[in-house]
C-alpha cells in the first residue's frame, strides 16, 4: 500500500548527501576567504595592498553606481554562503531526525547516536561556515565601501 509518509521521506533523504556535500564545500571556502582576509589585512597594514576596485574606476565612463555594483559583485558568494549555509545545516539536521526518531520508538539506540551525529555535525560545520563568510563579509564591506568613499572623494576633487 502506498504511505505518502514514506514517499515523502523517501524524496527528502535525497537531499541529505547534497546537503552535506554543499555544506562541506561552504565551510572550505569559508576557511578560504578567512585565509585571504587575514592575508590581505596583512598588507593592508603595511600599506601594500591595492583593491581591484582603484583599477576598475580609472576604467572611462565608470561611475559611483558601476562601482558600487563590482563591490556587490565581488561580495555576493560571501553573502549567499553566510546565508544558505545555515539552511543547509537545517536540511541536514532534520533529515535525519526521523530515523533518529523512529529508532528511538524502537530502543534502538545505535542507530539514534549515528542518526544525531550526522544531523549535529552538518548543523554545526554549516553555523561556522555561516558564522566565518558573514565576518569575512562584513569587514570586507566594511573595506570596500571606504574605498569607494575616497575614490569618490578623489573624483570631487578633481573635478
Amino acid at each position: 500500500m502506498f504511505s505518502i509518509d514514506a514517499f515523502l521521506y523517501n524524496i527528502s533523504s535525497v537531499f541529505l548527501i547534497p546537503s552535506l556535500t554543499l555544506i562541506l564545500l561552504a565551510l572550505v571556502y569559508a576557511l578560504y576567504a578567512l585565509g585571504s582576509l587575514i592575508s590581505e589585512a596583512l598588507l593592508r597594514r603595511k600599506g601594500a595592498f591595492r583593491s581591484g576596485l582603484s583599477g576598475y574606476a580609472r576604467e572611462a565612463g565608470i561611475n559611483s553606481d558601476d562601482l558600487e555594483l563590482w563591490i556587490m559583485k565581488r561580495l555576493e558568494l560571501l553573502r549567499l554562503t553566510s546565508r544558505v549555509s545555515p539552511l543547509l545545516g537545517l536540511v541536514a539536521t532534520l533529515i535525519p531526525m526521523g530515523p533518529a526518531l523512529l529508532a528511538l520508538t524502537e530502543n534502538d539506540a545505535s542507530t539514534v547516536g549515528e542518526n544525531m551525529v550526522v544531523a549535529f555535525a552538518g548543523v554545526t560545520l554549516a553555523l561556522i561556515a555561516a558564522s566565518l563568510t558573514f565576518a569575512v563579509l562584513n569587514i570586507r564591506r566594511r573595506w570596500l565601501l571606504e574605498e569607494l568613499r575616497l575614490i569618490e572623494r578623489e573624483r570631487e576633487g578633481v573635478n
